[in-house]
């Protein structure tokens, strides 16, 4: 029996913010027409992937109807108890690429596996042999470093920071001294509605000289970047909103 494959699916930027746009507007058709022939899915929401799912039908018809569709949700680890062994659940996601069928994987934004837990059950194909198919889409990384003019030779994705306060200071002066050491930009990301407190703390932790681009809002009306130095980031006065996603970026 031939085996399936899993593609990687992209997936829009706007978290649900706004999901008028024109899907043409985002992603590239390939990515629209291979959603609709899809008809397995492993997502970290599948109320998310329905969601998009929808919005590709008003393009391009489904395969089948929309209530048909299989969709599995990634494992989440248990909050407030000790991780339990689940390699039993990731690997029964795979179970349709085994019996034939292409398998999509979806990420709440952007291309899945990168800062997403999607990246476990790629592996997890590579290691059982399957072909692993990545469809180009937004990377609000890539799109926000482009356009802050700051180090794109040498960069590095940090994810998010703590969030107590003294730990989380302490980590971006770490963050900058290797960014000034080796010149490399940092990149970083925090949920929407603690955006302007990573800001603040931004502005706190880092030298008056290091220059800071924050990216708002990548591929939605409105969407802004800034790049400039700590100093004058003081003197603008400028706030971030909280429903929207942002990448910071630092180089020193």
């Amino acid at each position: 029996m031939t085996r399936g494959r899993l593609i990687l699916m992209p997936n829009t930027l706007d978290f649900g913010v706004d999901d008028s746009l024109d899907l043409r507007q985002v992603l590239p058709q390939q990515a629209i027409e291979r959603a609709a022939q899809l008809q397995h899915w492993a997502a970290e929401n599948a109320k998310t992937t329905r969601a998009l799912l929808k919005r590709v039908a008003q393009l391009t018809p489904l395969a089948q109807p929309l209530q048909a569709v299989q969709i599995t949700e990634l494992p989440r680890p248990p909050k407030g108890r000790a991780a339990a062994d689940d390699s039993a659940a990731w690997g029964a996601l795979l179970a349709p690429a085994h019996a034939g069928h292409d398998l999509g994987l979806l990420s709440e934004a952007g291309l899945p596996a990168v800062a997403d837990p999607g990246a476990r059950l790629v592996a997890l194909a590579h290691a059982q042999g399957l072909e692993v198919v990545v469809i180009s889409g937004p990377s609000s990384l890539m799109l926000a470093l482009a356009a802050s003019g700051l180090n794109g030779q040498s960069f590095a994705f940090v994810g998010y920071l703590p969030v107590e306060a003294a730990t989380r200071t302490a980590r971006l002066r770490e963050l900058e001294a290797l960014s000034l050491r080796q010149q490399q930009t940092q990149l970083m990301i925090e949920t929407p509605y603690r955006n302007e407190a990573l800001r603040q703390a931004l502005l706190g932790a880092l030298k008056p000289g290091t220059r800071l681009s924050i990216s708002v809002g990548l591929t939605l009306p409105g969407s802004w970047t800034h790049t400039a130095t700590v100093a004058d980031w003081k003197r603008s006065g400028r706030s971030l909103p909280d429903k929207v996603p942002a990448v910071f970026a630092l180089l020193a």
